[in-house]
């Protein structure tokens, strides 16, 4: 039987979701035309200058051509995470429903105006590709068909105001981050359709009967104290998303959470490698990132963050990191690289616990 086809897509008016973020995001931070039209320049070039050291660290991209990345704005970032969003999920440009659709629309621009204010950069694997999208898009032509590097320059203004660095410096150190995800993607194109099955799974409608949904989450509750009380699945939001899901959806999950640790700890490696031949400050940068990312939020903020699932990411750059160290660190980046040659060499759930396991298995 052929899997169901997504549905969630199809309930969100997705240009709705994309004008509603683009009316609550926070305005950018004050700068003049000068700063804003230099980091523009500065982020369009360091794109493609970062390619190179990505390349030599990872020694994944060959010799094939270099895209440039599209530069943008908050409402520019919301107008391609929306369509983005849309075309993984399944969804048209106009809702299913006008009313059920503008309330699904005008929620996910509300995330997507919260999570605007922060995001530097982002490698976009599902995007159609900047040809399309360049009438917006700070970079002449935008990127390759398929697939867009963006980065969101007002915020990368922000922080490294925020953390008094160097400006080019802190470009730079942030391009080679995100380039290393478009290197990932580009040398290996069955990346992006291994997350498109698990997003389909996820998102498929496979009409589960209320009464199931309520068993798995009284199991769920049930089984988070242990008989000394203490939380047996510190899971969070995510724990509690498997609860209601069925098992083809928490395998699909499991997928997307190994995969994203691999690809944040693997970027977060290569950012360090690089970085002190081409960026001089690189440590200053380092320890001042590392130190806002550990900073203590106000509580509504925290409550956000848990629920757009901020700090499991986070913990996947250190997670995802500790994997790469240790096996780059054992057999070489030439025989870690084995872990992009498909699906079955990707690291399981308990592998990126225990690297070792992965070399026994793979290699």
């Amino acid at each position: 039987m052929s899997e169901p086809a997504p549905t969630v897509g199809r309930t969100v008016d997705w240009k709705f979701a994309g004008t509603v973020g683009a009316q609550l995001v926070r305005p950018a931070p004050p700068a003049s035309e000068y700063t804003r039209c230099q980091a523009v320049d500065d982020l369009a070039e360091f794109a493609v200058a970062a390619e190179a050291p990505v390349r030599e660290v990872t020694l994944l991209g060959g010799d094939a051509p270099v895209p440039p990345a599209l530069i943008v704005d908050r409402k520019e970032w919301i107008r391609a995470a929306s369509e983005s969003m849309r075309l993984m999920t399944g969804g048209s440009e106009g809702p299913s429903g006008a009313i059920a659709g503008r309330i699904a629309g005008a929620q996910t621009g509300a995330v997507l105006a919260f999570v605007s204010s922060g995001i530097l950069g982002q490698y976009d694997p599902f995007a159609p590709g900047g040809q399309e999208r360049s009438d917006w898009g700070k970079s002449p032509g935008g990127g390759g068909g398929g697939g867009d590097l963006l980065l969101v320059y007002p915020n990368v203004i922000a922080v490294e105001r925020q953390l008094h660095l160097n400006p080019r410096d802190f470009r730079l150190w942030v391009c080679l981050h995100e380039v290393t995800h478009r290197v990932q993607f580009t040398a290996n194109p069955w990346l992006a359709r291994h997350m498109s099955s698990a997003i389909e799974v996820l998102t498929a409608d496979r009409g589960d009967d209320v009464s199931q949904v309520a068993g798995r989450l009284a199991e769920f509750v049930k089984d988070r104290r242990r008989a000394d009380g203490t939380d047996a699945h510190p899971g969070g939001v995510i724990g509690l998303l498997r609860a209601i899901q069925s098992e083809p959806q928490q395998r699909a999950l499991d997928q997307l959470l190994v995969l994203g640790t691999l690809l944040e700890g693997h970027a977060d490696y290569v950012m360090d490698a690089a970085g002190p031949s081409v960026v001089p400050s690189v440590n200053l940068i380092r320890r001042r990132f590392d130190d806002r990312r550990q900073r203590k939020h106000p509580p509504l903020q925290r409550l956000l963050r848990a629920l757009l699932g901020v700090d499991a990411k986070l913990s996947q750059y250190t997670r995802g990191r500790a994997f790469v160290d240790h096996v780059v660190g054992r057999v070489g980046m030439e025989r870690f690289n084995a872990v992009w040659t498909d699906a079955d060499t990707l690291p399981r759930p308990e592998e990126i616990e225990n690297p070792q396991a992965w070399i026994d298995r793979v290699l």
